[in-house]
């Protein structure tokens, strides 16, 4: 059983991720309307969509990594495009050069990509966002390596704890953008950024998962 997955020819694997994204488009944007804007899911599939169009299938997963990140961060309004495209760069940084991806050079990358969210924006875990999403499932992951588990079993542990940080941003309370003016009125509801999240992880997870040997 292959403990990794060949860095070259993966540009499929982001265009299966935009792909998912512009499949929950209409929901995204109903979650996102019952506390915020409204548009969450127009202006993400916008963006991934046309990251896709831009991918020839053929890119290394770095390289697949850079092409979003560049199109989100140009193209995307709000403050979703600038964070997932940090996110997304910062995991290409750490990948590029990498003839193979293993669990510990992939828990290097999330971990970047984390950092550089973090780092540009103003939320922490239990704001009812994206966070609450990424940082359950990057920690999942590695407890689950650190405890001796293989690379398969981490990316479904990670999908699991994916899931679990998703579903928790219900009995949150908005604590950052516009949502946050609603106060305990934003309790009951999903997060729209963590749904998102959860998605391109899962997806993520599962096409890495496909992809080892």
């Amino acid at each position: 059983m292959s403990n990794y997955f060949l860095n070259s020819g993966n540009g499929s694997l982001m265009a299966e991720v935009a792909a998912i994204i512009v499949e929950n488009k209409a929901y995204l944007s109903e979650i996102d309307g019952k506390i915020g804007d409204g548009d969450h899911g127009v202006n993400m599939a916008k963006g991934f969509s046309r990251a896709a169009g831009k991918l020839q299938g053929e890119e290394s997963f770095d390289q697949s990594l850079s092409v979003l990140s560049d199109v989100l961060m140009s193209e995307i309004g709000g403050s979703m495009g600038p964070l997932y495209g940090m996110f997304f760069s910062d995991m290409a940084d750490k990948l590029q050069g990498e003839e193979s991806i293993d669990a510990a050079i992939y828990a290097t990358a999330l971990s970047a990509g984390l950092k550089g969210v973090i780092e540009i924006g103003s939320a922490k875990v239990g704001d009812k966002t994206m966070l609450d999403c990424l940082v359950p499932a990057i920690e999942e992951f590695e407890q689950t390596m650190a405890g001796g588990g293989d690379f398969r079993s981490a990316l479904k542990v990670q999908v699991t704890a994916a899931e679990k940080g998703r579903d928790s941003t219900i009995d949150l309370v908005a604590k950052v953008g516009r949502s946050s003016r609603l106060g305990e009125r934003s309790r009951g509801v999903l997060d729209a950024g963590a749904t998102s999240c959860c998605l391109i992880l899962s997806t993520l997870a599962t096409g890495i998962e496909a992809r080892l040997g």
